[in-house]
């Protein structure tokens, strides 16, 4: 299914039709499998209960999407925080790319430039210090070691602005001061 065609059911849906919704919860569902499976090493109980945790979230915070956007980056985004929320309660260490976009086919390349811009949006409402440590380690890819270094800091600092700067993200999503889909303030 396209996003054209998943647009169309998520606005169906806002708009009363139940059956629609439904019908795109079943269309994301596959796609969100094979984001978590590939994230998490195959098929696993968590990457289901990943899925599960995600589809309730699309229905739950549908509200806050945007019609005028597309819908594949908001989507993304919500399955991107779940897997980090997942992550972080399981003490997993691999964290890809916040604004990796390739896992959810995406109509074409705007899609992406848009949820870079996005996250771009959601970075510059941080603090300085806060959009340095997450634009090193975890878009850049730099170790925590090389991240201490670059910005005269201790790994065990580093690791605390870390979690610090992703909490902000995640308070920023959840409040709806800029949700997923790049609207700010509701």
């Amino acid at each position: 299914m396209t996003e054209t065609e998943l647009k169309a059911l998520m606005l169906a849906g806002l708009a009363g039709d139940a059956a629609s919704h439904a019908r795109l919860l079943a269309a994301l569902a596959p796609r969100l499998r094979a984001f978590f499976a590939r994230r998490m090493g195959g098929p696993t109980a968590e990457a289901e209960d990943l899925v599960q945790e995600t589809l309730l979230a699309i229905h739950l915070k549908r509200g806050l999407y945007d019609g005028s956007q597309p819908l594949t980056p908001w989507v993304q985004a919500i399955a991107r925080y779940k897997l980090i929320d997942a992550w972080r309660r399981t003490g997993g260490r691999r964290m890809d790319s916040l604004d990796e976009t390739e896992e959810l086919p995406a109509e074409d390349a705007s899609e992406a430039a848009m949820a870079r811009r996005d996250l771009g949006v959601l970075l510059d409402r941080l603090p300085k210090r806060q959009q340095a440590l997450l634009r090193d380690v975890r878009i850049e890819g730099l170790s925590m070691a090389e991240a201490a270094d670059r910005h005269g800091m201790s790994v065990a600092a580093v690791k605390v602005g870390l979690h610090r700067s992703l909490k902000a993200l995640q308070a920023l999503v959840g409040r709806g001061g800029s949700s997923p889909d790049g609207e700010a303030g509701s």
